[in-house]
C-alpha cells in the first residue's frame, strides 16, 4: 500500500462518509480473560461518540510505512490452507456478523498478547465503492470497484484521574471520579491490504504504535507470518553491523558517509515524487561503504552479516536506519548534534596520546544560551 492509499482510507473515518454500520467488540483483562463481548451500532450512538469511536480506528492507519505500518504477506500456500488465513477472510466474507468466528479472533488475541492494563478489541467491516477519475482527471463518483474489508483495533484502558470540573446548572465546583478511558491503539491489522486501489488478498495491514516492539506472539497467532524486525532495532542492528563488519576502518568518515548517502537516497525520492517507501538492500549498502574506500573483504562480510539479520533479499526501509536530520557524535559523558550540512566541521584527532573530537567554532559559540570568547 502506498501513503496516498492509505490516506485514502483515513479520510473515510468521519461519520458523514464511513458505511462502517455496527462496532463489534470484547473487554479483555490483563490476564488475558474475556470478560464481555459486545455489539453497537453506530446509529444508536450520539455523533459524537460515534466520532469518537472512528477517531480511534482511524489510528490504525497512522504512522510511517516500515515504522508503524507493515505489509504482512501471506503465501499462496497460507492462503489455500493457512487456519489463520481462513479465519480472517471468514469474517471479512461475514462481514463479521459470524458471532464464532469473532469469538476464535479474541481467544487468539487474549491467549498472545502481553499488556500490562485491560484493553478491548474492536472490530469493524466497512465497504468502500471505490471512486474513479475520469480521462480529463475529474473526479466520478460512480465506481466499478467495491473495496470490502474489516478492520481490528486493540485499544488499552487507562484510568483517568480524579480532577475538578465547573458544574454550570449548580454554579459550583466540583471533583469527577476516576473513570476509565479507552487509549489510542497499541495495534491492529486492515484485511485484505488496499493494492492499486483495489483488495490484495495476499496482503494485510499491520499496525503497532511501538516503534520498538511488534507484538510477534499475536501477529504469528493471527497471520501466521514472519514480521520485519521492530523498527527502532532495525537502526541498532544496520549500526551493529557496519561496526563489526568493518572494524578498524569504521571511522567518523566513513559512518558520517554513509549517513550522508541515506539522507541524500531519501531526499532524492522524496523530490522524484515516489509513492513506495524508500528502501536499501544489501547491495546498495554495500555500495554505500565501497564510496568510503572499505576493503572488499569487509564489503562481502558486511553483506553476509546483512543477509543474516534482516533476512535474504530483504530490503530495509531508510528511514528506520537513517539517523534523524543531525548527525550524533556521543561518548558516555557527552552527546553532540550536528546539522547534516555542517557534518565537516567535526572531525577525530589522536593528539599527544589522548583521543579528542574536534570542532571548528567558526561562528558565535554559545553555552547556556550565553555567547563566549575562545
Amino acid at each position: 500500500m502506498t501513503e496516498k492509499e492509505i490516506a485514502e482510507l483515513r479520510r473515510r473515518y468521519r461519520v458523514d462518509r464511513t458505511n462502517i454500520s455496527r462496532i463489534f467488540g470484547c473487554l479483555v483483562s490483563e490476564k488475558k480473560e474475556i470478560l464481555s463481548e459486545f455489539e453497537q451500532s453506530l446509529g444508536t450512538m450520539s455523533e459524537d461518540d460515534a466520532d469518537g469511536i472512528l477517531s480511534l480506528l482511524k489510528k490504525i492507519f497512522s504512522g510511517r510505512q516500515g515504522r508503524n505500518l507493515h505489509e504482512v504477506e501471506f503465501s499462496t500456500l497460507e492462503v489455500n490452507e493457512g487456519e489463520e488465513y481462513r479465519l480472517i477472510s471468514e469474517l471479512k466474507s461475514a462481514e463479521l456478523l459470524d458471532a464464532e468466528k469473532r469469538g476464535e479472533l479474541y481467544a487468539k488475541i487474549a491467549q498472545t498478547l502481553e499488556l500490562d492494563s485491560n484493553y478491548v478489541i474492536l472490530l469493524a467491516h466497512d465497504r468502500y465503492d471505490v471512486f474513479d477519475y475520469s480521462a480529463d482527471g475529474e473526479r466520478q463518483e460512480d465506481s466499478n470497484t467495491v473495496f470490502s474489508y474489516i478492520l481490528c483495533a486493540v485499544c488499552p484502558i487507562k484510568s483517568a484521574k480524579p480532577t475538578m470540573s465547573y458544574y454550570m446548572p449548580g454554579k459550583c465546583f466540583r471533583s469527577i471520579a476516576t473513570d476509565t478511558l479507552l487509549s489510542r491503539p497499541e495495534l491492529g491489522f486492515v484485511f485484505p491490504a488496499f493494492d492499486d486501489r483495489q483488495a490484495n488478498i495476499y496482503k494485510t495491514l499491520y499496525y503497532t504504535r511501538n516503534t520498538k516492539d511488534s507484538y510477534e506472539s499475536t501477529a504469528e497467532a493471527l497471520f501466521a507470518a514472519k514480521l520485519p524486525m521492530p523498527a527502532a532495532e532495525q537502526k541498532q542492528t544496520f549500526g551493529d553491523i557496519i561496526e563489526k563488519t568493518v572494524g578498524e576502518e569504521c571511522s567518523l568518515r566513513v559512518v558520517r558517509s554513509v549517513h550522508a548517502q541515506l539522507a541524500h537516497k531519501l531526499e532524492e525520492h522524496k523530490n522524484e515524487k515516489i509513492e513506495e517507501p524508500c528502501r536499501v538492500d544489501k547491495s546498495e549498502a554495500g555500495e554505500m561503504l565501497r564510496y568510503c574506500g572499505v576493503e572488499e573483504e569487509k564489503i562481502d562480510a558486511f553483506e553476509e552479516m546483512f543477509d543474516e539479520c534482516f533476512g535474504e533479499n530483504a530490503e530495509v526501509h531508510v528511514s528506520n536506519i537513517k539517523a534523524n536530520k543531525k548527525l550524533e557524535v556521543e561518548t558516555p559523558q557527552v552527546k553532540i548534534k550536528i546539522d547534516s550540512d555542517a557534518t565537516d566541521l567535526v572531525e577525530t584527532r589522536v593528539i599527544d596520546g589522548t583521543k579528542y573530537i574536534l570542532i571548528r567554532a567558526e561562528d558565535v559559540v554559545a553555552v547556556n544560551g550565553i555567547n563566549v570568547k575562545i
